[in-house]
């Protein structure tokens, strides 16, 4: 055992062992955020403010993790993190290993969060991936840990990196250093509706994801949703072997005569939407720049794709046929459409228990594959829909049984317009 892997244990050790005490139970565990820019409604935002201003981010209960430092790499116009800084009395310091060690010659805190997305940040110039300094943020946490001989655990906010050698670096560098790593996308742990779950050793025949949004930046949770659902499969999850992309009319009806995605799961997905504009999506939708198909081949022979379907939802869904049975299985994955965006407070809830004892709530696995779909996808949409192989997403892991929030997500305190648009979706259907 490394000598970094016994100081993280022996650390666990103490605080487990302290937890008894009745003067430290209700201690939070401290933790920095590496952030790329914290202003209104980014990530930072969602995510951090909820540990200075509690869940709703009106001064109330909150997450059991106490948020102790901050680096922010870019300071917006209306940045948030100074104004939210001072009123909490947290210090910024301008660099990674600052916040980690703040200011002291030591690991300071019990755990980091990278929140690697929004920003001024370049794109690439043939795939049009968002180049968020993920690996970077990594880089320096990592380092920190070496200089100083100990590791806390880390939450990756996202997908590892926008591309596979970044994200598989930063997958390696954690096992060699045995950083105890998540992360992932809040759809996993959003509000279903229905709440399905699909049981483990299933045997499925075809599964779909549903999504909207942007191809790479929506397209992320679009998986995510997706996977967190077929990884609980008989043999449960294998890898992927290939992955081949769709756009534009001719293109997308070929595909579904072919039998490369199935009419009748999206419709299942579709129809659990509860935004779904009627009739659509039409063929000329197809033709958007915006609309695409992503088919993964897994290794074990699971067929399934991914739609993205913005001129017709604005909602994250799932569907599958399961063998045996004759009608699919669907959900939606519901969002707080507003402020607070309370599912991002389950994704922080499933860290926290992480932060404490150095075991993921989930495998970190799940996200280094689908960031590497996502890799793929983007390189066969620039290749004009060429078949990308992927011999190198070999990956096999157990699911874990963490759950989804509950019920349904309550009337946000500051809608925002797609929460209008689901309104108004509401209605229609009704008087449908």
């Amino acid at each position: 055992m490394s000598q970094l892997r016994r100081d993280f244990l022996k650390t666990s050790l103490m605080a487990a062992g302290s937890a008894a005490l009745p003067a430290a139970y209700d201690e939070r565990p401290t933790v920095a955020a590496i952030i790329t820019e914290y202003r209104y409604l980014s990530h930072a935002d969602v995510i951090a403010t909820k540990l200075m201003e509690g869940y709703e981010h009106d001064g109330g209960p909150g997450p059991k993790l106490r948020l102790a430092a901050m680096y922010v790499d870019q300071f917006h116009d209306n940045d948030m993190a100074r104004e939210l800084a001072r009123k909490h009395s947290i210090p910024i310091f301008d660099s990674i290993e600052g916040a980690i060690t703040m200011g002291t010659q030591g690991v300071a805190v019990d755990g980091v969060l990278s929140i690697g997305e929004h920003g001024q940040y370049p794109w690439t110039k043939d795939t049009n991936q968002h180049m968020y300094p993920r690996r970077r943020f990594f880089d320096g946490i990592a380092a920190t840990f070496q200089k100083y001989n100990k590791v806390v655990p880390v939450f990756n906010d996202k997908h590892l990196a926008y591309n596979w050698p970044d994200a598989k670096y930063m997958y390696d560098l954690a096992r060699a250093t045995e950083i105890p790593l998540m992360a992932g996308s809040s759809i996993p742990v959003a509000w279903r509706i229905p709440p399905l779950e699909l049981p483990r050793g299933c045997e499925i025949e075809e599964a779909i994801g549903l999504g909207y949004g942007g191809l790479e930046a929506y397209g992320f949770h679009t998986l995510e949703g997706m996977q967190c659902q077929v990884e609980r499969r008989k043999g449960y999850e294998t890898g992927v072997e290939a992955v081949e992309t769709f756009q534009g009319r001719a293109a997308i009806e070929d595909a579904e005569r072919r039998g490369v995605w199935s009419r009748e799961l999206l419709e299942a997905a579709l129809e659990a939407a509860p935004d779904r504009l009627p009739g659509r999506p039409t063929v000329e939708d197809y033709d958007d720049k915006n609309y695409a198909v992503y088919r993964i081949y897994y290794r074990d022979g699971l067929k399934a794709s991914i739609v993205i379907a913005s001129q017709a939802v604005s909602t994250f869904g799932f569907a599958c046929k399961l063998k045996g049975e004759s009608k699919p299985r669907a959900t939606a994955f519901e969002l707080q459409r507003g402020t607070p965006y309370r599912h991002f407070g389950y994704l922080i809830d499933a860290v926290e228990p992480m932060i404490r004892t150095g075991k993921p709530s989930y495998p970190v696995e799940r996200t280094l594959l689908t960031g590497g779909v996502l890799d793929a996808a983007m390189r066969s949409l620039a290749a004009g829909g060429a078949r990308i192989e992927t011999p190198y997403l070999d990956i096999a892991y157990e699911p874990a049984d963490w759950p989804f929030a509950p019920g349904v997500p309550k009337e946000p305190v500051k809608p925002e317009g797609s929460w209008h648009h689901l309104q108004k979706a509401r209605e229609q259907r009704k008087k449908d």
